[in-house]
């Protein structure tokens, strides 16, 4: 899916195009497999394919197939699914700038074949120990080879905004006149700043025409989606991303970032931003990287608001305290309650449980709540609690609490267990994970709505690579306080 904006003066810089063309290529299944600790089972990566896919990402980097047998399995599964008509996004095959790796990838009959080499002098000089001209050569030599098996041509050139200028736009005609139709501008140890990709984008697209241009830009110093939207700015068409930013080191441009400033930013809506969520949670729990709670768009407190002052805005007119709403990408707004709280949120709180109070009732309530500092954040049953001993009457929740147990989980013997206890940490309805000593090493406490959930839950759980058992008890009933002798 791409978009188009026709755009006003922005107001910086000198003159502007009239137009905006933008997509996305998600690179999670390359890049994203490139975080240390993550590795992604063929199903796994095809699983997440479909996902990308049906949100409208409009190209997919399925891999480097000559990495490892696995890798190349999941590009072949992939690209067979793009045949079928299942997957729509254009599918990337990665290669060196090597004949082998160039063969393996076009066995397989991507659409496109992409081709990545160093051109930085200290990358030249380090990594590859050529020449200037000698790099050349090989790029363009490489571009061509790919060129001939019938397939569209990207080249990357790794470590470009470290690179003498002059000699990255001989390396970009060399890779055009070679056959590449598109050439990544990569800003491999993410060093660059928005002033300089923007200006650096525009210069290439007057200085090296006849190509279209894809931005890759690393979180190093955490200015990748910014990096990101300033290339678009200055021309690049195609933003690279992975979701939930993963990637080497600290990952690359977070796909829920790029997609949700395009359209906050510009109007361009890439993909479909109510899958963002879903996509974001499917790759958390295969990856077991648990995404932050401040990450902006899926972080669990992207849309929950807290100090008195802000949830007081946020009753009145939710565009006080947010820049855009939370349905526009699948989410709901929350607020929590704490000694920050002020008397319009408990009030608005407590009419959504079923409870009316009087002025004076809601002020005590508020004071007793700001007397527990050491709570960092009461639940409906704590609130209902303090208000039930305010008004002197019992007060229960309306809905069914659902079901609450405690799993005892056994691991094996060879494994790391708190890798283990961090990757049963992110399955959605686990509430709590600790390790112990004992017959058992992690103890879990899961929340669901109802059996049938539970079981899920606890069938994630089982699936998790080094689990060798589990043993669940279901909670009866949880003590508020000491139990008097009979």
């Amino acid at each position: 899916m791409q978009g188009m904006i026709r755009r006003e003066e922005w107001g910086i810089g000198g003159p502007k195009p009239e137009r905006i063309r933008v997509g996305l290529l998600d690179s999670t299944l390359r890049e994203g497999e490139q975080t240390p600790g993550v590795s992604f089972t063929v199903e796994q990566k095809v699983e997440i394919a479909k996902l990308l896919s049906e949100a409208g990402v409009q190209m997919i980097e399925a891999g480097h197939p000559a990495v490892a047998p696995d890798v190349y399995e999941a590009v072949k599964r992939i690209i067979q699914l793009k045949k079928e008509g299942v997957i729509r996004s254009e599918i990337v095959a990665h290669s060196r700038a090597v004949k082998r790796d160039i063969e393996v990838a076009a066995e397989l009959e991507p659409d496109r074949i992409a081709i990545f080499y160093g051109v930085s002098d200290i990358h030249l000089r380090y990594k590859h120990r050529v020449s200037r001209e000698e790099a050349l050569s090989i790029i363009g030599e490489m571009v061509e080879y790919a060129k001939q098996h019938g397939v569209k041509v990207r080249f990357t050139a790794e470590d470009a905004t470290r690179a003498d200028y002059d000699y990255l736009v001989e390396v970009v005609k060399t890779a055009r006149d070679a056959g590449a139709d598109r050439v990544s501008i990569a800003d491999t140890v993410g060093i660059a700043t928005p002033a300089f990709m923007r200006r650096l984008f525009e210069s290439l697209t007057r200085d090296a025409p006849g190509v279209e241009f894809d931005v890759h830009a690393h979180n190093d110093l955490g200015l990748a989606t910014a990096n990101s939207l300033a290339a678009v700015e200055g021309g690049a068409t195609i933003i690279h991303v992975t979701v939930n930013g993963l990637g080497e080191r600290a990952g690359i441009t977070p796909l829920h970032e790029a997609a949700v400033a395009l359209k906050v930013h510009y109007g361009i809506e890439v993909i479909d931003l109510k899958l963002i969520p879903k996509l974001s949670r499917l790759v958390e729990r295969y990856s077991g990287i648990p995404v932050p709670p401040n990450t902006p768009v899926v972080g669990d407190n992207a849309f929950t608001h807290k100090a008195g002052v802000h949830v007081a805005g946020i009753l009145a007119n939710p565009e006080t305290y947010e820049p855009y709403p939370p349905e526009m990408v699948g989410r709901t707004r929350d607020y929590v309650i704490d000694k920050y709280t002020g008397k319009k949120a408990v009030k608005a709180r407590l009419e959504k449980l079923g409870v009316t109070v009087t002025d004076k009732e809601l002020e005590e309530i508020v004071r007793r709540i700001k007397a527990r500092p050491d709570i960092r954040y009461l639940r409906d049953e704590d609130l209902l609690e303090i208000a039930s001993e305010v008004m002197g009457k019992p007060l229960a929740l309306t809905a069914p609490r659902g079901v609450e147990a405690i799993v005892l989980v056994k691991t094996n013997s060879n494994v790391y267990t708190t890798s283990i206890a961090r990757r049963l940490s992110i399955i959605p309805g686990v509430a709590e994970v600790m390790e112990v000593t004992g017959d058992n090493d992690i103890v879990l406490r899961i929340q669901a709505r109802n059996t049938e959930q539970l079981n899920q839950v606890i069938e994630q759980v089982r699936t998790i690579p080094g689990v060798q058992s589990t043993y669940t008890m279901l909670i009866l009933k949880k003590s508020t306080g000491e139990q008097k002798e009979a």
